[in-house]
């Protein structure tokens, strides 16, 4: 391993380890409502489907870049200012504060059939963008803060857990549209949020670890944002970290026009008959069974990768992830897709539960582990900025390439190859990373 323990970190009891991810939960739901069912909805609806993928991906662009920035740097004062509550927590608050106005502009602010409100919408995606990672910037500091070496993949198998019940409740928001719409979902979410930022600030004991910092300069951060890179084990887990989230978002954010225009409705399932009119609905129900998939394995692989190893369950999980993408290049069966969600779950959940761990394990600074934990987030958002606006460009021009030539799909072919090549790479350069099992 690559650090030593500074400070005497108690073991921490399963209850302990549940309250300190928990947050996690409502930034899942949070986002996988709003990328998953209501983002790609409401910019449909607002400039057709011609140019729906060019549209979603540079709006995700717009945001990543936001959270890019934002994530290091709160992360880092964090690490330097103690505000009343603690060195983490009161950002948590003040994120979830500002997230919760800009969800308020989402749900308001876009008109269906009108391309011209996609700008003031956008423009609360930021703010939810920016506010978000106000409080996740800090709070991903909390599991170096907190958790003992010997129970990091334990405690990063809780936090897959939370991301993927998370996911399921944010995802089976479409189930919810027909009933309270998008803006109930939304106000669902402002729900959501607020009772995880009360868990995690009434549930959570920050330590008391008073550390003599260098004052918060910007030219020294910004040259200090390169350091964690000088490591070379870090910037391998980066970088498979970012190939890999590359091909989860080119398949999580355009799954729900998969649905419309591959799978296409009415979604019949073999033996159950018709689940699902929409893609919005279609959508909400692959996603539970790519969670049951995940859940089996999440807290299952953090425990293993103590025992075992981090690498041979990311080589496991990217696989799986890789062979299900190209699956669904050949096959545009609902049931199939159904089976494969399943499949892909177990890969994701494997991933998620290891990843955290492993970047645990190679921050280069004991005293940087909020800025250098913002750094390493910049690989999970990054690819919003690379491949969602790439798959988004990829997909509306080949599919008029398509259409022109006489061939189906074509588009959604192209970027689920491009997806299994990222997967594969992302998979096969973690065995660059030498100090880690």
């Amino acid at each position: 391993m690559v650090l030593q323990q500074a400070v005497l970190r108690p073991r921490m009891s399963t209850l302990r380890q549940i309250l300190l991810s928990f947050y996690w939960f409502s930034t899942n739901t949070l986002w996988s409502a709003i990328l998953i069912i209501t983002m790609p909805s409401q910019i449909k609806a607002a400039v057709g489907d011609a140019s729906k993928g060019s549209a979603l991906g540079l709006a995700l662009a717009c945001g990543a870049i936001i959270s890019m920035l934002a994530a290091p740097v709160f992360g880092s004062l964090s690490d330097r200012i103690r505000l009343p509550g603690g060195r983490r927590k009161p950002w948590i608050l003040i994120g979830t504060a500002g997230t919760i106005v800009g969800l308020v502009g989402l749900a308001y602010l876009i008109q269906p059939g009108h391309p011209e409100s996609l700008v003031g919408w956008t423009l609360a995606f930021l703010v939810v963008e920016l506010f978000s990672n106000v409080a996740t910037g800090p709070y991903s500091a909390l599991i170096p803060d907190l958790v003992p070496m010997d129970q990091r993949g334990t405690a990063s198998g809780w936090l897959g857990l939370m991301l993927m019940l998370g996911t399921f409740v944010g995802g089976v928001t479409g189930f919810m549209i027909n009933a309270i719409g998008i803006a109930g979902i939304y106000y669902f979410l402002i729900a959501v949020m607020i009772i995880g930022a009360a868990v995690t600030y009434f549930g959570v004991q920050e330590p008391d670890i008073h550390r003599e910092l260098p004052p918060f300069k910007l030219r020294s951060f910004i040259t200090g944002l390169l350091d964690p890179f000088k490591h070379s084990d870090f910037t391998w887990v980066f970088l498979t970290r970012m190939l890999v989230t590359m091909g989860i978002f080119t398949v999580q954010e355009f799954i729900q026009y998969y649905m419309a225009d591959v799978i296409r409705p009415p979604f019949v399932l073999a033996g159950l008959g018709k689940v699902a009119d929409t893609a919005e609905t279609a959508v909400s129900f692959f996603l539970p069974m790519l969670l049951l998939g995940a859940i089996i394995t999440t807290v299952f692989a953090g425990v293993m990768s103590d025992r075992y190893g981090r690498k041979r369950l990311v080589y496991i999980s990217g696989a799986l992830m890789g062979a299900v993408c190209l699956v669904f290049v050949l096959s545009h069966s609902f049931t199939l897709a159904i089976v494969m969600g399943i499949v892909f779950g177990l890969g994701y959940g494997a991933y998620q539960s290891v990843d955290w761990a492993l970047a645990s394990d190679v921050l280069p600074s004991m005293d940087d582990y909020a800025k250098d934990m913002g750094v390493w987030h910049v690989a999970m958002v990054l690819p919003q900025v690379i491949a969602t606006p790439i798959a988004g460009f990829l997909l509306d021009n080949f599919q008029r390439v398509g259409v022109a030539q006489g061939v189906d799909n074509l588009g959604y072919t192209v970027i689920f190859l491009i997806s299994v090549v990222y997967f594969a790479l992302g998979t096969v350069f973690v065995k660059q990373i030498k100090k880690v099992r």
